[in-house]
This record gives structure tokens, sequence and C-alpha cells, in this order.
């Protein structure tokens, strides 16, 4: 095996398994008997069509581009999730599992090919700086941002501790462009943001990252002290949260468990079937837990909503979530010396081609649903709903609810990862 500092020369494959949260996806999957002679003479016909390729297309080819491509497309013939990572992806997934990196610290989006900041994070270089919501970044360094992609962009925006960099910026109600310098900082992404609502706790978990359970706790204690003994219980919204790390899923539904199966993985072989339990001990201490979710809850948060559910220790309200029913195990894969310094060119699941299929009680596969979340807390009917039921006042009737229509069955929510 290679040290973990050998990882940079190493390419990864994520292959999917099942996972339920605490019953199993009754999923069969039918594997022809190939002999060895046919799998060698449909290589031999690769190897064919791949120099034709290199030989006769109208322009020269990139060699690894086209064997990446090849490996990425017998991938993604197994399912959506199911793909190849040439050592820069598996970088930049790293970072986002890590949840802290080198850089500004600014959500941004693309518009018409240039950079727009959503928000600048507090406490960030970028808000130090005084960036803005809205603001359009136009040049990196005087280099103009026209032609990159969103993904090219941010890369040249992260970068080492301590290095600086010039953003051209456009700002609604300035006339001029104008230059902010900043010096990139270590960027943590705090995956928890939880505040008070009166006497109830709300905790918004945006993803699923190595940070997620520790700051989840941190912040539930902190608020604990301050409420007191009128704690009503807690709000946890994962709301268009799109997953992230099992062992943070795991962690943070026994964070409210004292015992049971919190998650199931199945794999190929009996082997590989994987059983997660809860131990003692529950941070919310009994008190009752609302979870909000919706059509952008996939994954590790359905992992969590599902084994609330099934233990009856949460109500979960809200729509029905994505119904992404894998777990992704990265498998190492050692490159030829001469892949290893190059690199290309840069819904629902059960939209998603080639989803695994799981059953679900009425046999039937939904689709996701709406993943919008008003910005005020009073506008927000679902979080609303939650605090109303956790404080024991009047719900809401029937009619009044139509934007609430899988927020009390038990049923409704697919079994996940």
């Amino acid at each position: 095996m290679k040290r973990k500092s050998d990882y940079a020369f190493w390419a990864f494959v994520m292959l999917a398994c099942l996972a339920a949260a605490t019953t199993v996806l009754n999923v069969t999957r039918t594997y022809s008997a190939t002999s060895n002679s046919e799998i060698y003479k449909q290589l031999d016909l690769f190897g064919d069509v791949l120099e034709r390729v290199r030989s006769d297309y109208v322009e020269k080819p990139d060699d690894t581009m086209l064997i990446e491509s090849a490996i990425n497309g017998m991938l993604a013939a197994l399912d959506p999730h199911s793909a190849y990572l040439n050592p820069k992806n598996f970088k930049d997934m790293q970072v986002q599992t890590r949840g802290e990196f080198g850089g500004l610290g600014i959500e941004v989006t693309m518009e018409n090919g240039i950079v727009k900041v959503v928000s600048p994070i507090d406490d960030t270089p970028a808000s130090k700086a005084g960036l803005q919501t809205n603001d359009l970044i136009t040049h990196l360094d005087g280099e103009q941002i026209v032609g990159l992609t969103l993904e090219q962009a941010v890369e040249k925006m992260r970068g080492p501790v301590n290095t600086p960099i010039t953003l051209t910026v456009i700002r609604k109600g300035r006339e001029d462009p104008f230059d902010v310098k900043i010096v990139r900082d270590v960027i943590k992404i705090n995956a928890v943001k939880a505040r008070q609502e009166g006497d109830v706790i709300y905790a918004k978990i945006s993803t699923f990252n190595e940070q997620t359970h520790a700051n989840l706790v941190k912040a539930v204690d902190g608020l604990k002290k301050s409420i007191g003994r009128n704690l009503k219980g807690y709000v946890i919204d994962l709301r268009g949260n799109p997953g992230g790390l099992l062992d943070q899923a795991i962690a943070v539904s026994d964070d409210f468990l004292d015992k049971g199966a919190i998650v199931l993985t199945k794999g190929r072989g009996l082997e590989e079937t994987q059983r997660a339990n809860a131990r003692p001990g529950d941070i919310a201490d009994g008190k009752p837990i609302v979870v909000l979710i919706n059509g952008g809850s996939a994954s590790a948060s359905e992992i969590v909503a599902g084994a609330l559910q099934d233990h009856k220790r949460a109500t979960i309200i809200g729509t029905r979530s994505f119904g992404k029913g894998s777990v992704q195990t990265i498998i190492p894969l050692e490159l030829p010396p001469e892949l290893q310094s190059r690199t290309p060119k840069a819904p629902s699941e059960a939209t998603l081609r080639g989803h695994l299929k799981g059953e679900t009680k009425d046999g039937k596969e939904g689709s996701g649903s709406s993943n919008y979340v008003p910005k005020e807390a009073d506008k927000d009917t679902q979080l609303q709903y939650a605090l109303k039921m956790l404080r024991g006042e009047p719900l809401p009737p029937a009619a009044e609810k139509a934007d609430l229509p899988d927020a009390a069955g038990t049923d409704k929510l697919p079994q996940r990862h």
C-alpha cells in the first residue's frame, strides 16, 4: 500500500454499494457470465478503435483524455455515481470533504461568463475586504475570467495561505470597476449553523464533512446552556443538504439515538455487508426533534432522516427527498508513470440514467421535489410548522398544509445513501 502522502500519484475509482437506514434495500443485480476469451476479444476491439481514433481522427487527440473518457464511460454505465478520479479530481474531493482549504472565503456562481458573489463567508478574508453579495468579479490578477469555467475560476482563487490575489469587481451603484486585494487564509466551512428560536434550538446542517458532528455537538451544547430548562425541542434542518461522508451521517444520527441500527450497507458479496448501530447517549436528552427535508436533501441527509424516523425519534416535515440509496467506496489504482503527471482538460435520483433501484412499500419510485427554502424565518412554513409542533401549539388544518405533502407520512421517505 502507498503512504497517504503518495496519493497525488494515484487514481481512484468510486464504486457503489447499496445502503438503507435501518433496513436493507432489496436489490438484485444480474451479472452475465462472460468467459475470459470473450473479454479479451472485447478488449482487442477497444484497442482497435483506440488506435483508429489516434491515427485517423481529424485532429490529434489527447491520449490521456481518450483513456480517461473510456474509463468514465464504463463506470457511468453502472450507475450515476460511480466514477473515475484522476489525482486532481481526488484532491478536489478531499478539499470538499475536509471542509478546510486555502482561499478567500466566498460562495460564488457563474453568470453570463462572469463570477458572481453569492455570499462572503463571515470572518474570512473576502468578508473583511468588503466583498458583497451580487458583486461581479471580472478579472483575477489582471486576467479576465471570461472563457474560464466556474471550476477553473475557483481554482485560481484558491491557493497557498498568505498569498495575495487581486480581484477586479463590478458593483451595482458604482460606475467603474475597482480592484480588491485579498490575502488568502485558511477557510473553514462550518457545516452547522445553529441558533435559538425562542425555546427551540434550530440547527441547519448544510453538508456532511469531517467537521459536521463536532460542530453540531458544540453548537447544541452552547445553546442548551443559554436556553436552560425552558428548552422545548430541536429542529434539524437538512433541506438542500446534498450529503457527504457516511461516517458523519452515522455520527449525527448517533447523536440523537441511544440504541438501534442506523444504516446497513449491502455490497455484491455477503462479506461486504456492514451495519452501524447507535451507542448510548442523546445530546438532545430525549427532547422532541423535528427534521426538515426537501427535494434537495440527499444521500447522508436521508440516512439521518431515515434513521431518526424509523426509531420514532423524530418527526419528518417537508417534501419528498432526493432518493439516493447508494454509498461510494474509494478504491485506489496505481497509474503507469507516463500518466501520473497528466490530467485531461477539463433533479432527483430517480431521474438519473442508470440509478440503482430500490423497493418502496408502494412498489413505486418517486421523483424529487422542490428544494426552495425562504430566507425569512417567518415565511418558512415548514420551520414554523415544526416550531408549533414542538411547542404544542395548534397546528394548521390539512387544507393549509398543501406545501407539506409528505410531512407526517412514515412510509414516504426513501431508504438511504
